[in-house]
């Protein structure tokens, strides 16, 4: 898999690890996405890792409110993955939530 070989070239890219549990969770490989979740929680409490990172598997697993509540965070922390908020096709599922939409709107992105 590519985000696998993009991982062995920058190890310490969290927005890979990110891609690949996302492909895994939407591929139906759930014990690796939570896998790849799970390494990304342990990160977290060594240094730095963009909440939207975590945001993203989580809907790739389906679980939109843990989803959110890393969204609600990444809107806090401001990463510059939060530039790709209205166009990230990992976030496809989330857009017709209420609560997706008022994040567009906090962040002043046209609707």
């Amino acid at each position: 898999m590519e985000f696998e070989k993009a991982i062995s070239l920058s190890p310490t890219s969290t927005d890979y690890l990110a891609g690949l549990g996302h492909a895994y969770a939407v591929s139906g490989q759930v014990p690796k996405a939570k896998k790849v979740l799970n390494k990304l929680h342990r990160l977290a409490r060594q240094r730095y890792v963009p909440s939207y990172d975590i945001a993203v598997i989580y809907v790739g697993l389906g679980e939109h409110d843990l989803a959110f509540n890393w969204l609600e965070n990444a809107y806090v922390e401001r990463p510059w993955q939060l530039l790709f908020l209205k166009v990230d096709p990992r976030l496809d599922p989330l857009r017709s939530d209420p609560r997706f939409q008022d994040l567009l709107r906090r962040m002043n992105f046209p609707q």
